[in-house]
């Protein structure tokens, strides 16, 4: 089957263009040593012309490096209005008012601080008394919307909102109590995980309603979303044909979802459950979700019958328009569309090189799967033409694949079920902990590095998590190292 070719890439071997030939490189031994890996075909390049050299704290927060001077300018516009506050109403800052009347944050870089992944609190023994800020619980009770979607719990929405304007009640409280998992590598050598549990409490409006499901989502890094959107949908719906062909579990799903954009059905590629279709959709929904601002998408507040509080307070100073003018939010969807992916490192270093190749063997390119050619996006005036005909490395099938018992939520969204989870990408992963200060992965963050986020994979991943758990510490580092690399 020809589409088995494109992980080719992962393996730094010839072309292939057979699931037979995928399946005998996959399985094959790695090197005996580390010098004797090929050199990586893919370059540094993660992003093609879009990418940028780059390290540091704001790695994720440069514009695509082949954008025109008068699109730069509209990101940095952009950029204003997704990392500044907005502010209660009434407020002298006309353009900038309408928080709430319940929300997350202030801002959407509140969440996304430069650009980049949120984190849960941190491990303690018994329950935190730290809030999480970056993580939201996202609710539904049994059946599904007009759209097919989940339905949202009659009195406290599709989120729980932990914060509130004045004179109005926040919707309650979210604490985590963290449970050690001991395991052993085949070597020996010990690993600990911690599962979270979520406690919700200080519920203002009553109880959540009959078969209430409650699902935790982190805030992810926001870079080359814009070239995620570009990826043709022929090659999304191609990777699942590829994976269907093989033997074995690793039967990834496309999610079909509703685009308020559009007003139609599209393929989802964002979330954690790809649960969004467009860039567009994802920035007007966590406006009105997470920050509480209207938009011509969104136009009425989240406040339910039940929350009278919510219902009375002032709104945003625009004469009854949506808080967010549609030349503001374009702006803003603009800014994440465009934002860079950072370049590879060490591409050369005899580790990675071995790590690129255990990667292949653990099959676990088969999902992460590394390259694409964009095309044209869904709304060209939202986004740039640089971003068209790049070749990316992206690491991501951007199907919904069983992740087993221990990381399911139970929720369902769109065709996702409570088991499913989208392939995340992987480039830029290695340097959150400089964006971040910290190395908190998969959709709730209970991963501390990319050994423990392996070591969460069940269902579809079991088998690959299970040859991880035969590598010898060396092997582990060096697969680390690749990964980190990316």
């Amino acid at each position: 089957m020809k589409r088995a070719a494109w992980a080719a890439a992962a393996l730094g071997v010839a072309a292939l263009t057979s699931v037979a030939a995928l399946q005998a490189a996959a399985q094959a031994p790695a090197p005996a040593g580390p010098t004797d890996a090929a050199p990586d075909p893919l370059g540094e390049k993660t992003g093609g012309a879009t990418t940028v050299w780059a390290t540091g704290q704001n790695a994720f927060s440069f514009p695509a490096a082949n954008l025109t001077d008068p699109e730069r300018t509209r990101f940095v516009i952009g950029n204003s209005f997704f990392k500044r506050n907005w502010v209660e109403a009434p407020a002298s800052t006309k353009a900038r008012d309408g928080l709430g009347p319940n929300f997350l944050a202030r801002s959407c870089g509140a969440c996304h601080l430069f650009d980049g992944r949120g984190e849960p609190p941190p491990w303690k023994r018994g329950i935190s008394d730290q809030e999480p800020l970056a993580l939201l619980l996202r609710l539904s009770v049994p059946g599904s919307d007009a759209h097919g979607g989940p339905k949202h719990d009659p009195v406290y929405g599709d989120q729980l909102n932990t914060a509130a304007i004045q004179g109005v009640k926040p919707e309650g409280r979210v604490r985590l109590r963290w449970q050690a998992i001991q395991g052993r590598f085949a070597d020996g050598t010990p690993y600990t995980l911690q599962r979270p549990e979520y406690i919700v409490d200080r519920l203002a409006y009553g109880p959540f309603a009959p078969g209430a499901m409650i699902s935790p989502r982190i805030a992810p890094q926001v870079i080359g979303v814009g070239l995620l959107e570009a990826i043709p949908e022929s090659e999304v719906l191609a990777n699942a044909e590829a994976q269907a062909a093989l033997p074995g579990p690793i039967k990834g799903q496309p999610n079909r979802v509703w685009d308020v954009f559009a007003q139609r059905e599209m393929l989802g590629r964002f979330g954690w459950k790809a649960n969004v279709a467009t860039i567009a959709h994802q920035t007007a929904g966590a406006f009105h979700g997470d920050i509480g601002i209207t938009s011509a998408q969104f136009p009425d507040e989240t406040c339910t019958p039940r929350q009278k509080d919510c219902l009375a307070a002032p709104k945003g100073s625009r004469n009854g328009q949506p808080e967010i003018d549609a030349k503001t939010l374009d702006e803003v969807v603009f800014y994440q569309a465009t934002l860079a992916p950072p370049a590879r490192r060490d591409i050369q270093d005899p580790q990675v090189l071995r790590g690129q190749r255990l990667f292949a063997q653990a099959q676990c390119a088969v999902c992460h799967r590394p390259t694409y050619t964009t095309a044209e996006g869904p709304f060209p005036r939202l986004t740039s033409r640089a971003l068209q005909g790049q070749t990316i490395h992206p690491y991501t099938d951007l199907l919904l694949h069983d992740m087993g018992e221990a990381l399911a939520d139970g929720r369902p969204d769109f065709l996702a079920n409570g088991r499913q989870w989208k392939t995340p990408p992987l480039w830029g992963i290695g340097l959150i902990k400089d964006v971040n200060g910290h190395t908190r992965l998969l959709h709730d963050g209970r991963a501390n590095g990319v050994l423990e986020a392996i070591l969460w994979h069940g269902g579809e991943a079991e088998a690959s998590k299970q040859q991880v758990l035969k590598f010898g510490e060396a092997d582990r580092r060096a697969l680390v190292k690749f990964v980190e690399s990316l």
